[in-house]
This record gives C-alpha cells, sequence and structure tokens, in this order.
C-alpha cells in the first residue's frame, strides 16, 4: 500500500514537470514514461515481499528450537566453535611482536603469549601460576604496589620502564600500557601491553650523549624565538650556567643587529634552511661573539613551520687571527714596499716567483712583468750568484754587476742573496735584495780622484818647495850678473829674469791652490784670484788655442770667502767652456767680466761654443749629469760649484750668450762691510 502510494506520488511530481513541456513532446513521451516507472516498482515490490517472508521463515525457525533442547551434535558443534575460536585468539596473540600478559594483584602469572616465553626463557607450564617476581628482578613487587592506587583511580597506566630480568646482565626498556581487569564489579587483575624500544632507547641515549658532546652548539626553537632545547656547548658559548636559564632569554634578544635574524629567517622561509651563515650574538656578559649559523626549518603535514633546528660555531677567535694575520701581511707588505731594496725570490730552476714594487723604479719592469722569467745564463754574475746558493755553496753571497734600465741607460746593481728554506730545512730557493748603487759607486770614483787629486796636491807642494830652491839661486845669479855684466848681456839676462820670475809665480799659485796658505773665510781680492787661476790653466788654453779675455775691475771691494773654493769655482767653469769649445771649434775665446750691483758682487764667464739645448736645462747642476761624451767628465764640476756658491749665500746664473754660447754669471753677496765700503768709494767717485 505504501509502495503504491509512494508511486502515484512520483507520478504526479513527474507530471507536474512534463506539462510544461510542449503538449507535442508530451503527447510522445508520458505514455512511455508512466510505462517505465510503472514495471520498475513492480520488481521493486515483489523482491521486497520475498525478503520479508524468509525473514519470518526464519523467526519461526528460532522460536521452534528454543523451545527444545539442543542435541549432542548441535552441543559438539558448539565446543568445537568455541575451540577453534579460542585458538585463533591464541594464535592471534602469539603472533604479536609485543610481550602481552595477564597478571594477579599478587604478582602471579595468568597468561602470557609466547614473546613473553621468549623473554622469561621458559614455556608456557613452567611460569603460569607463579610469581613475575622469579623472573623479573626489577621493577620489584612493592614497586608494581605503590602504582597500584593511582591505576584504581584512572583504570589503566603507561609509561616507559626499564626491566631487569634475571636471566640478563642488561636491562631492557618496555613502553607499558597497563589494564585493570574487572570480574563482578571487583579487580581480578591486571593485563599488561609491552613494547621493547630498548634499541631505540638505546639509539636516543647515543644521540643524547652526541648532542652533549659536541663542540657545537645545537639548538631546538620555535619560529617565536622560544628555546625547544640546546646543549652543553651553546650554553657555555653564550655565557649561561644552565639550560633553564638559557631558555629564559628569547633567541631574538640574543642578536647584536637584529637584521642578522630577520636575514635569517627570510633565508629559512624562502630556502628552508641556510649554511654558514655569519651572525653577531651577545653573550651574558655582554661580551659580543661572532658564529656561523646553519639551520633548517622543519615543517607539519600542512606546511607549517613548526620548529628551527641548527647550530651555532663560534668564529670569534678565527676572525680575531685573520684580522692579526692580515695586518700582518699588510705590515709586511708596507715593509717590503717600504724597504729601499727590491726583494725578489727565486726557485731552484732560478725563476722569479716574487718581486717586491721597488723592482720597478730600480729597474724599469714591472714585478708582473718579471714574474715566471728566469735570472738568465748561468755565466751572468747575479745568476751565478743564486746557483751557488742553490746548491748550498754559499749562506749568504753579494755581487755587483753592471745591467741596463728599461730606458737604456747603464747601471751597477748590487744582489745580496741567502737560501729560502722550506719546511724540512731544504732549500726551495733563493731570496735576493736588489739595490741600485750607480750613484754610489760614481760618488766612490769621485772619492778617489779627490783621493789622487789631494795626492796630487801633495806632490805638487813637494815639488814646489824643492824647485823654488834652484829658482832662488837662479834669480840671486841673475841679479849678480846684472851688476857685473857688460850691457849687451843685460838684455839676455832681463829675459831670463823675467822667465825665472814667471816660473817662481808658477809654483806660488800652484802652493795656493794645492795648500792654502789659512783655512776659513779672509779677505780677498777676486782680481788676483782670478789671475792666479788663469795663470794655473793658462797652459792648457794656450794649447788649446783658446784665447782668454779678462778684465779686472779694479772698484772691486775686497770680499772675504775662502780662496780655494772660490778658485775652484772659477777653475770649473772655465774648464766647462774650454771643453764646450773644443767640441765644435778648434779655436776659441772666453771672456771674463766682473763688477758689483745691489750690494753683490758678480762674476761672468761667457764662451763661443755650441751652447745648452733647452730640454738640458734644468738638469745641468745635477750631481754626475753631463753633456760630455763618456770620460769627459765625471759630471760634478757645476755641481759641487753651485754648493760653494750656495754655501756663501749666493747662486749660479745661466744664460744663452748673444751671439751664441753660454754665459754663466756666479753671484757673490757682499757682507755688510764690505757693503758699506762699496757705498763710501761710489760716493767719492
Amino acid at each position: 500500500m505504501f509502495l503504491a502510494l509512494l508511486g502515484v506520488g512520483v507520478a504526479a511530481a513527474v507530471w507536474e514537470n512534463l506539462t510544461q513541456i510542449s503538449a507535442h513532446f508530451a503527447l510522445l513521451v508520458v505514455p512511455i514514461f508512466v510505462a517505465v516507472l510503472v514495471v520498475i516498482f513492480a520488481i521493486f515490490s515483489a523482491h521486497k515481499r520475498h525478503e520479508i517472508a524468509l525473514l519470518r521463515a526464519e523467526l519461526r525457525g528460532l522460536e521452534k528450537a528454543a523451545s527444545t533442547p539442543p542435541s549432542e551434535d548441535q552441543l559438539e558443534h558448539m565446543l568445537e566453535l568455541i575451540r577453534r575460536s579460542q585458538k585463533g585468539f591464541r594464535d592471534l596473540v602469539d603472533s604479536l611482536d609485543d610481550a602481552v600478559l595477564a597478571l594477579s594483584l599478587d604478582g602471579t602469572i595468568q597468561a602470557a603469549n609466547r614473546t613473553v616465553t621468549q623473554l622469561f626463557g621458559a614455556e608456557f607450564p613452567e611460569f603460569i601460576g607463579r610469581p613475575v617476581s622469579d623472573f623479573v628482578a626489577s621493577p620489584t613487587p612493592s614497586d608494581a604496589q605503590k602504582v597500584l592506587p593511582r591505576m584504581r583511580e584512572r583504570r589503566h597506566w603507561s609509561g616507559v620502564v626499564e626491566v631487569q630480568l634475571k636471566r640478563e646482565t642488561k636491562p631492557r626498556f618496555f613502553d607499558i600500557s597497563a589494564q585493570l581487569i574487572q570480574k563482578d564489579s571487583h579487580i581480578a587483575g591486571v593485563s599488561i601491553w609491552a613494547r621493547d624500544v630498548t634499541i631505540q632507547r638505546e639509539r636516543e641515549s647515543r644521540f643524547t650523549e652526541l648532542f652533549e658532546s659536541l663542540h657545537e652548539g645545537v639548538y631546538f626553537s620555535t619560529p617565536d624565538g622560544e628555546w625547544i632545547d640546546a646543549n652543553t656547548s651553546l650554553v657555555h658559548m653564550l655565557g649561561y650556567e644552565s639550560k633553564a636559564e638559557v631558555h629564559t632569554v628569547n633567541v631574538e634578544d640574543l642578536y647584536v643587529n637584529r637584521a642578522d635574524r630577520t636575514a635569517v629567517l627570510d633565508a629559512l622561509n624562502r630556502n628552508g634552511m641556510v649554511v654558514d651563515h655569519e651572525i653577531h650574538l651577545r653573550r651574558k656578559d655582554g661580551r659580543e661573539i661572532i658564529c656561523l649559523d646553519s639551520a633548517r626549518a622543519i615543517y607539519d603535514a600542512d606546511g607549517r613551520v613548526i620548529r628551527y633546528q641548527g647550530t651555532l660555531v663560534d668564529i670569534t677567535q678565527k676572525r680575531e687571527m685573520e684580522a692579526r694575520l692580515q695586518d700582518q701581511q699588510e705590515f709586511s707588505r708596507r715593509l717590503i714596499e717600504c724597504f729601499p731594496d727590491a726583494i725578489l725570490v727565486l726557485d731552484t730552476n732560478l725563476r722569479y716567483t716574487f718581486a717586491s714594487p721597488r723592482i720597478q723604479e730600480i729597474t724599469g719592469w714591472a714585478p708582473e712583468e718579471i714574474l715566471g722569467t728566469d735570472a738568465g745564463p748561468e755565466s751572468t754574475e747575479p745568476a751565478r750568484l743564486y746557483r751557488e746558493i742553490v746548491d748550498g755553496k754559499q749562506k749568504i753571497g753579494r755581487s755587483e754587476y753592471l745591467t741596463q734600465h728599461r730606458n737604456g741607460s747603464w747601471q751597477t746593481l748590487r744582489s745580496t742573496a741567502s737560501p729560502l728554506v722550506g719546511h724540512n730545512n731544504e732549500i726551495v730557493g733563493v731570496v735576493a735584495s736588489i739595490r741600485d748603487i750607480t750613484v754610489a759607486k760614481q760618488l766612490e770614483q769621485q772619492l778617489m780622484q779627490a783621493e789622487r787629486l789631494a795626492a796630487m796636491g801633495q806632490m805638487i807642494d813637494g815639488f814646489a818647495h824643492e824647485l823654488n830652491n834652484p829658482l832662488t839661486a837662479i834669480m840671486g845669479g841673475i841679479d849678480l850678473l846684472e851688476i857685473s855684466g857688460a850691457e849687451r848681456e843685460q838684455k839676455h839676462l832681463k829675459l831670463l829674469k823675467e822667465q825665472a820670475r814667471r816660473a817662481v809665480e808658477v809654483v806660488q799659485n800652484l802652493l795656493f791652490f794645492s795648500r792654502p796658505p789659512t783655512r776659513g773665510n779672509v779677505r780677498l781680492n777676486l782680481n788676483d784670484l782670478m789671475q792666479r787661476t788663469l795663470l794655473l790653466h793658462q797652459y792648457s788654453l794656450r794649447m788649446n788655442n783658446i784665447v782668454m779675455d779678462f778684465l779686472p775691475e779694479p772698484s772691486l771691494p775686497p770680499y772675504e770667502g775662502d780662496a780655494n773654493q772660490l778658485m775652484q769655482v772659477f777653475l770649473n767653469l772655465i774648464i766647462n767652456a774650454e771643453q764646450a769649445i773644443r767640441t765644435v771649434r778648434e779655436r776659441g775665446s772666453i771672456r771674463v767680466r766682473m763688477g758689483h750691483k745691489d750690494s753683490a758682487l758678480w762674476i761672468s764667464f761667457q764662451d763661443d761654443g755650441p751652447g745648452i739645448p733647452e730640454d738640458m736645462l734644468n738638469n745641468i747642476f745635477d750631481p754626475f749629469y753631463s753633456t760630455k761624451r763618456p770620460g769627459g767628465g765625471s759630471g760634478m764640476g757645476l755641481s759641487v760649484s753651485m754648493g760653494i756658491v750656495k754655501s756663501y749665500g749666493g747662486r749660479i746664473q745661466f744664460e744663452p750668450g748673444p751671439g751664441g754660447g753660454a754665459v754663466f754669471t756666479v753671484w757673490l753677496p757682499l757682507r755688510a762691510q764690505a757693503s758699506s765700503e762699496l757705498t763710501a768709494a761710489a760716493a767719492a767717485n
């Protein structure tokens, strides 16, 4: 009846929807749809009626069986089913890897699975009904009694227990879950489910030992900066006494620069990890330390970060050592750069492996251009020295050799070399210092020349004295002959006397130049001093066809100075003029004039030689600078002359000659007394 009403309702609902379809289409569809619907409901109704009939028949069979006692076959069948069920349950419990047993409240074993027999080393008949304390040394029954009141309240207990079996020497750890067994509202015993977690416990113990023994700081923290755990090394690294004290501080508060913390978190959230990120932390005592942070983000199933774990390595001492090493390296670099000599290092094949920057100043070659090149043939002086050092024939060796600068000029270098020793005290190369001694060599030669001149002066001094004696006798003899001689012989005697007097003047000038009569400044007549200088050099001038045009200046006042020094200045300028003329012609002239102007005396030397090129004017007074051919001069004449004149507060001025050649003018300031005398003489005139 219900199904019929349901069919009518569905048909009515469908019909209401079908009425909204066009009339033409409804005439075709509606009859077919109604027919199909009636067939479906008919089939469904028949199936349900069959099921209801079967249920009623089963119910009547049960009622009939209950009213009659079961037969022996039926009872045997039921017992067999129970035995099979018990065996299946027993097999199921025995197949478990975990230990399962039931104990009475006094600790007697009532039931157990096969895993327990393996743990106790006995079969079921041997331990069923016996106290568990016969097989377990700890925990003891008294320990179990302490837990029983709590189990009565909660009906269960769980936890990890250390168990010492009597048949074993090493304890085991079990994750135990205990449940009370109730019968007729009273507690009959305890069922225990125990899983052996000894291996996991040992792993955890080893991990804990490793965790605490690491020198690196290991940490676990939350995204909010709360500590989860930290090892002892990290606690000591941060200067705290215990983990509990560290846990009171937020991780973010340890950062010296909060931006470091932000950078670490950004990297963790972006990449999931950071490796050797340098951060600055502040210890409890306020001291700043530098650490390398390597961390990883741990996510939950939903992809949210649940913790950060990582390590911290204190590199403060390393950074300090690196800074000190860098300072030492910088000091060594500056020391090598400032060292006056160039430093070279060669390997055993005499190839340059290091060159200090000073080498470019000495040789003109940059260090990078020298590296990798060799010292040249071993027949050369420096290579020969380096080979003897490498072969151990010399400990410290020196050599001087002539070489060419990159600009083409020749120079003298001094090399001092010693062996470079390796870790095993073997010779692995050569260390050499290079010094340019060109100037020193020239000074040495100049000194030798000065010593020769000094010896020559002493020789001239003796020679002049020896020559003076016969000249004096000759002069005396001539005077006697003039008194007694005939008039015709007087002309010859007069000529002899003039020549002898000239020889006497030459000897006196030589004595004056080689051994001045007085030391220090004296009042000098510059006209007489110039005359003496010209007499000393007149032979050379005459032999080279040089005409000396000297015009004394009688109005010059006396000048306080050293006659030997001033004669050296005059002689140097005359010699320079003479040598300049000889480079372009076979004869020439030197014009010498003297005067005074503005409280100063001047002496000019003008020649008709080639003059001096403009590109050399800035160097003519430099030591050892010479425009002459090799062997023509040392280049010290003008430099020494300028030094002498400057010592008097004067100067030497150069200008081109009006018709060619050169004009050198010596300016000497007058002293106050000479200046006043000059002023008075000018007023009298």
